[in-house]
């Protein structure tokens, strides 16, 4: 007999806490978990304290349009955050619904909120229905009908959707998901400072952009996305749906706005302020410049999704060839903060 889902309990419990969304779905609910620990750190320094900044171009035989990424692949930026701040992170995953749910349930009701990884696209609350299987929330309550958790800001922050809804979206099953994911985080009683974690977090992530293991990552990325950008009216099926959809998932779908640079340029700026360092002025100079192009870009692809017109295709690839250089010499200064 197939393992179902939970059914009625009679019961609700709803943890009091801050639950504030922010732009990225990760983020956000690392937020959630932290401040309930006493750690409040803003989005930026989360982000970039996970060295969360990346960039990929992945296209495939079974995928209707090329995918533009921003970050670390989903999960990695917690993993790497819990390590740096030496917190401890406690994953579980099962493929039973049943079992998922009791993880969930025994946390909350000890007055734990939980981190989930699912697919956004069987969230009640999501209007954009698009299989996501890397969504992060926070979970921090529960009723007969209902799951209270934090998304972003976009998607309404404190929001709820359907147990049912909530146990689809946990058992979905694709690229980037993952096995029913809970998570939780618990800071040390004397856990390092984040002002002494700063260096070696920005090190790693100039150190992966820089040499990435092949030549869809990294500024490599930017620069083969910076070509390929060129054929995309050929290459979509839908160009008038396909381009702009690009574009919005660039600037809007949780990114912090310009694919995540926005966010990074952010961190840069708040690392400067606690340390003096010309080589985190240099790297917050250029990804200011580099965030600015990224917003460019997007709107070029808009607009060659709705006119048709090819010419906005090369511009934001001669633009990316840009920025290919760009975030190099960003990350090359950034990668010397150690020496």
């Amino acid at each position: 007999m197939q393992d179902e889902p939970p059914g009625e309990r009679g019961m609700a419990m709803v943890i009091d806490l801050d639950a504030r969304g922010t732009q990225h779905c990760e983020t956000s609910a690392l937020g959630v978990l932290l401040r309930h620990q006493g750690l409040d750190l803003s989005e930026p320094m989360l982000f970039g304290l996970g060295s969360g900044l990346s960039f990929v171009y992945w296209d495939g035989k079974n995928m209707g349009f090329p995918f533009l990424g921003g970050r670390v692949k989903p999960f990695e930026l917690t993993r790497n955050l819990a390590a740096r701040l030496g917190l401890e992170l406690l994953v579980r995953e099962t493929t039973s619904p049943r079992r998922a749910w009791e993880h969930v349930v025994a946390l909350i009701d000890a007055g734990r909120p939980v981190g989930l990884q699912l697919d956004s696209h069987h969230l009640d609350y999501f209007t954009s229905k698009v299989h996501f299987g890397g969504h992060v929330v926070a979970m921090y309550g529960y009723d007969d009908h209902d799951a209270y958790l934090v998304d972003t800001d976009q998607q309404g922050g404190a929001v709820s959707t359907s147990l049912a809804g909530l146990a689809r979206a946990r058992a979905a099953r694709g690229p980037m998901t993952a096995r029913h994911r809970s998570f939780t985080l618990t800071a040390p009683s004397d856990p390092p400072s984040p002002h002494d974690r700063i260096v070696p977090a920005i090190t790693a992530c100039a150190e992966a952009f820089l040499n990435p293991p092949i030549a869809n990552l990294g500024h490599r990325g930017i620069e083969k996305a910076g070509t390929l950008v060129r054929t995309w009216l050929q290459r979509a099926d839908d160009p008038q749906g396909d381009l702009p959809q690009a574009a919005l998932l660039m600037e809007k779908a949780g990114t912090g706005g310009a694919l995540f640079r926005n966010l990074y340029r952010d961190f840069l700026a708040e690392c400067a302020l606690l340390l003096d360092s010309g080589r985190l002025r240099t790297g917050h100079r250029l990804y200011t410049e580099a965030a600015i192009l990224w917003t460019e870009v997007a709107a070029l692809i808009t607009k060659a999704g709705e006119s048709g017109d090819a010419r906005c295709l090369v511009q934001a690839g001669t633009i990316l060839g840009g920025l290919s250089r760009l975030e190099r010499e960003a990350m090359q200064a950034l990668s010397g903060l150690g020496a």
